[in-house]
């Protein structure tokens, strides 16, 4: 395996498969734009083997990456745009956190014509929310989605959304809606906050039929996200509160957990569990 962005989710992910907890993988390459970041992480790792890189062009040139299956992209969404294509052009499967640039509808569709292209697939975590099984069961007969998404005014702090609002993240004294529209809007606006909105909407009805509601609130501790579906089979309801990683408040600890069993899955053949 190889990642690419070593920063709070790229380097539990890479300690996770380093100490076995991810078994029957190697990590054999590390990526960071920001030079000796992923010489940092490589530090930590028990396997001396692993290759590290801040040049994209020397990585995928390199043996190391050659060898890989598995790329994990644990970066921006900005590096789906950049290196999505030539990974999967290079024969790789590709693991995708920043799963907001598929709101692009252009690079969805050529991201998964690639795929077919070269037989390889497209792994999207389930993130920091649950039920996406459930959802993808009913999508044909889904009429609305909604997923509204509570954090801390520190945990949305710095997103694009603010550029243009008039108030910033820390002026706010008091629980407050500060956003409702569609996921595909809602992840260029917020793209290191929702995207379990862009997961949820690939699940479902898609980027523009999913309803994304933000609420800042200086009171809470955990990131919260609630979704409700409706459609002819019935209502689907579910709430997730989750624990921030210590490292990163904008990173809920399930978004990493998830991510550990994706690759796990991939990497245990013998059983699959759900959809």
């Amino acid at each position: 395996m190889g990642l690419i962005g070593c920063g709070t989710i790229g380097s539990e992910l890479a300690l996770a498969i380093d100490t076995g907890i991810v078994q029957k993988a190697e990590l054999v390459v590390l990526y960071d734009k920001v030079e000796n970041v992923a010489t940092e992480l490589q530090s930590k790792l028990e396997n001396t083997a692993t290759k590290s890189f801040s040049d994209f062009s020397k990585l995928i040139s390199s043996t190391a990456f050659m060898d890989t299956d598995i790329i994990i992209e644990a970066a921006s969404q900005d590096a789906v745009r950049k290196f999505a294509k030539t990974i999967l052009q290079s024969g790789k499967d590709l693991i995708i956190m920043s799963v907001g640039a598929l709101a692009e509808r252009d690079l969805l569709h050529e991201l998964l014509d690639l795929a077919s292209q070269k037989q390889v697939h497209i792994y999207v975590p389930t993130g920091a929310i649950a039920g996406i099984d459930a959802i993808r069961s009913v999508r044909h007969l889904l009429s609305s989605v909604t997923i509204t998404t509570t954090k801390s005014p520190k945990a949305l702090a710095g997103a694009p959304f603010f550029k243009t609002a008039r108030f910033k993240a820390e002026s706010i004294s008091r629980k407050k809606l500060i956003y409702e529209g569609t996921a595909g809007d809602a992840v260029k606006k917020f793209p290191a906050n929702v995207n379990v909105a862009a997961a949820l909407s690939l699940a479902g009805l898609g980027m523009d039929a999913t309803k994304v509601k933000i609420i800042a609130d200086p009171s809470v501790s955990v990131n919260q996200h609630e979704i409700t579906a409706k459609g002819k089979f019935g209502e689907i309801n579910i709430v997730v509160r989750n624990t921030p990683s210590p490292n990163n408040p904008k990173t809920s600890y399930l978004a990493i957990l998830s991510a550990v069993e994706c690759i796990r899955s991939i990497c245990n053949e013998n059983i699959r569990i759900g959809t």
